[in-house]
């Protein structure tokens, strides 16, 4: 079940998070950086599902590593102009770094 997977889950919670900080984006800017966030974070979802129901998932998860660095870059874009608190900037990255090791975890228990 893909619930269980914590990888989904911490994906999961980190579009949620997600969601909630880019409403607070200022309205004039927020729906480009905002929209690259939540579909990057959509797509890992949508990946991480595909890639737990297939035997062979290496595409996929190779894919959520490129979507992981991309998510990773638009967080550091949106601190940079002031749209994303340090504080809140570093919650997701520590986020964004936890979902990295467990993605490296996961890639290595399907032969890498």
């Amino acid at each position: 079940m893909i619930d269980q997977l914590i990888i989904f889950q911490k994906l999961y919670d980190l579009y949620l998070y997600t969601h909630k900080t880019v409403a607070k984006f200022p309205k004039n800017q927020r729906f480009l950086l905002s929209n690259y966030l939540l579909q990057t974070n959509m797509e890992m979802i949508k990946l991480t599902i595909i890639a737990n129901s297939k035997p062979d998932r290496l595409k996929e998860q190779n894919q959520i590593s490129v979507n992981l660095d991309l998510f990773r870059i638009y967080v550091r874009i949106a601190k940079d102009v002031n749209f994303l608190p340090i504080k809140k900037y570093q919650y997701i990255m520590e986020n964004i770094n936890e979902i990295g090791r467990l993605l490296t975890a996961w890639q290595k228990s399907t032969g890498k």
